[in-house]
Formats: structure tokens, C-alpha cells, sequence
């Protein structure tokens, strides 16, 4: 028969097992820090033995790390999905900015879709809470906290989800995009006529979420990527006009 002995799981096997599910499932995040271990230990019901034999083993395997002085924190790998020197290869090359933009349209617009279906209320819950900051960020005009709470906002669609491969895959993105790798997002927050816009399409995509109608959820993000798009190009291309009219005006200045 195919049967074996049930063997006893060590505690320690235990805690490792969950802080994994933790990570894996982006509640416990890239560099946040874990309690205390009194705190930690009482919270998991192990005793402080057994749960240093757990964090020594998640430390080994490179999902822990300790910072002298200041504790055990979640090791930071976001970027680690793409080398040095491709990283340097989108940041000189604007095909890579539009490619990106696609790539995004079409990964959070199924995001969004599955969102609808498959989140929890607590889910829908997360993305209300961050759209009411958003609104509130927004009466204060600051380009900081709007581009902040603007990956917030589209990070806990992806959690919603709830599919962990394209969590971890966009989070690896979205860290390229706070590090301004693909462009400056505080300037779509900027302009006044942005703002508005940007905030009436959150609006639209919360409703469609909190409705749970994935349609609609997905049309909004195609919606709004299109629009980061356009508002990018038009940058990128007055940023060019202005170059050219610069020289022009060298020339004229130096005929003088």
C-alpha cells in the first residue's frame, strides 16, 4: 500500500512555512521589518528558539535579512527580475517607456478584471482606503504623495488579484518606475489639467471595482495607460520642440 508514517512537523518548520506564505502572497513586503522576537514568538505561540531556527533558515535561503541594531527585515529583491545592464538599456532608449506602458495596459487591465471577480471585500476595501487618500492628497497638490498613492492604488488592484506570479512581476516594475528608470511620474502630477484627469479615471476604474464589474474595471485602465501615454509622448515631444527652438535662438543671439 502507498501509505507512509506521518512524521511530526518541527515548530520551527512551521514558522518557516507561514512567513513564506506571508511573502509570497505580498502581505509581508520587500524591506519591512518583522516584530521583535518576543513579540514575534508570543504572536506565533513558538518558543524564541525555535523561531531563531526559522529566521536562520529564511536568512539562508535570501527571504531574511538582518541590519545590525535595527532588527530582521524581508530582504529587498524588487529589482532583481532585470540585470544592471538592462536596466541601463531601457533608461537610454524610449521604446522601452512605450513597450512598458503596453505591457502594463495589458497586465492591470486583466488585473483589474480579476479584481472584480476574485477580491475579497477586505480586497475592495484596501482600494477604497487608497482612493479616499488619493482624493485627499489631491485638494493639497502635492506631485509626492499623489505619485506615491497613484502605485498604491494600482499595486492593491494586483494583490487583489490574488495571483502571486504577476504581484511579485509588477512590483519588480513598479520599483523601476519609483527609481525613474522608464520616466519622472511627478510630472504627471504636476500640470493642473493632468491632476484633474488622472483622478476622474481612478475614480472610474474604484467604481467598476467596487461594483465588481470586471468590464469595466479593465476598459478603465486601458483608459487611463492610454492617457499616461498620450501625456507622456506630448511631454517627450515638447520637450524636443523646445530643444530645437533653443538652438534657434542661440543662432539669432549670436548674429547679434
Amino acid at each position: 500500500m502507498p501509505f507512509r508514517p506521518v512524521q511530526p512537523e518541527k515548530l520551527s518548520t512551521a514558522v518557516v512555512r507561514q512567513i513564506e506564505q506571508l511573502i509570497l502572497r505580498g502581505i509581508l513586503r520587500p524591506g519591512e521589518r518583522l516584530p521583535a522576537e518576543r513579540a514575534l514568538a508570543e504572536q506565533l505561540a513558538v518558543s524564541r528558539p525555535s523561531l531563531r531556527e526559522a529566521i536562520a533558515e529564511l536568512q539562508e535561503r535570501g527571504l531574511l535579512t538582518s541590519k545590525a541594531g535595527a532588527g530582521i527585515y524581508v530582504t529587498d529583491v524588487l529589482g532583481s527580475a532585470f540585470s544592471d545592464a538592462l536596466v541601463q538599456l531601457f533608461k537610454g532608449h524610449d521604446e522601452a517607456v512605450f513597450d512598458y506602458l503596453t505591457f502594463r495596459r495589458d497586465m492591470e487591465g486583466l488585473a483589474a478584471e480579476r479584481a472584480a471577480e476574485f477580491g475579497s471585500d477586505s480586497d475592495l476595501a484596501v482600494i477604497q482606503n487608497i482612493f479616499d487618500k488619493m482624493c485627499a492628497a489631491h485638494g493639497k497638490r502635492n506631485p509626492d504623495d499623489e505619485a506615491r498613492l497613484d502605485a498604491d492604488f494600482h499595486l492593491a488592484i494586483i494583490e487583489a488579484s490574488h495571483n502571486v506570479i504577476m504581484l511579485h512581476m509588477m512590483r519588480s516594475m513598479y520599483q523601476l518606475l519609483r527609481e525613474g528608470v522608464f520616466y519622472n511620474r511627478k510630472i504627471m502630477f504636476r500640470q493642473r489639467t493632468n491632476r484633474e484627469a488622472l483622478l476622474d479615471q481612478h475614480r472610474v476604474i474604484n467604481d467598476a471595482l467596487q461594483a465588481r464589474d470586471g468590464a469595466a474595471a479593465r476598459k478603465g485602465i486601458e483608459d487611463h495607460l492610454s492617457y499616461v501615454e498620450s501625456a507622456l509622448f506630448s511631454d517627450r515631444k515638447a520637450q524636443a520642440n523646445e530643444r530645437i527652438a533653443r538652438q534657434r535662438l542661440e543662432r539669432e543671439t549670436a548674429r547679434n
